[in-house]
């Protein structure tokens, strides 16, 4: 299956016109897009679930919440999606938005909880050996290069020693790891199979984080 280039056009005419008089008029439009951007990331579940479990699916409404925004603009210029995975053992997500111009996957643990944020840093403190294997891994590599992101903090939280030689790892809010794509890539035919490729070299990194938000820093199951 390959994304509709109308529908991806649609979001470039969108762009120049985010308003509600030009929307209003094309709804119908966007509505006939809308539904075939359901039938990609339905697809997208489908290759996921052939490798991993999934529990639900969303898609992002396309009406922006301008409430707190200085950018009243009312519509996003994108369509995005996530994928959750199954159980209290399963942790992680995936991500994607197709936007023109700015279109890109990501998964991994977004906004961790305080119990869950703590529990990931004592753990790099302990030995981040496993995680610094996963960032070096050729697979991993090869679909996000050193593309790992998540909020940081300006110094070693509190807690931690600054001069850990981790300490990059502990500065982080969240754990990302982000492939971007050209608009080609988003239209070509082979777009729907790289995105899955992308999701599985991420495994090892779910994998990792399931174990150790889990256990306790013994290898105790907490679950």
């Amino acid at each position: 299956m390959q994304f509709d280039k109308s529908a991806f056009q649609f979001l470039t005419d969108l762009k120049k016109n985010n308003n509600r008089d030009w929307f209003t008029e094309r709804k119908d439009i966007f509505k006939e897009h809308q539904n075939h951007a359901k039938e990609f990331y339905a697809a997208i579940r489908e290759n996921l679930e052939r490798h991993d479990e999934i529990d639900q699916f969303k898609l992002f409404r396309i009406y922006r919440d301008v409430r707190f925004s200085k950018d009243k603009t009312p519509y996003q210029l994108h369509f995005a999606g996530s994928f959750s995975r199954t159980g209290a053992h399963l942790r992680g997500g995936y991500y994607l938005r197709i936007r023109p111009g700015e279109s890109f996957l990501a998964g991994g643990f977004w906004e961790p909880n305080k119990e869950d944020l703590q529990r990931i840093r004592k753990e790099i403190e302990l030995d981040a050996t496993e995680f610094r294997d996963i960032l070096k891994d050729k697979n991993f590599n090869r679909y996000f290069g050193d593309n790992f992101q998540g909020e940081e903090l300006k110094s070693a939280p509190r807690g931690f020693d600054k001069e850990h030689p981790d300490v990059d790892l502990l500065r982080k809010k969240g754990y990302i790891a982000v492939r971007n794509f050209t608009d080609n890539e988003v239209l070509s035919p082979n777009f729907l199979e790289e995105i899955d490729h992308s999701y599985k070299a991420l495994r090892p990194f779910f994998n990792l984080f399931s174990d150790v938000l889990t256990t306790n820093l013994n290898g105790e199951s907490l679950i």
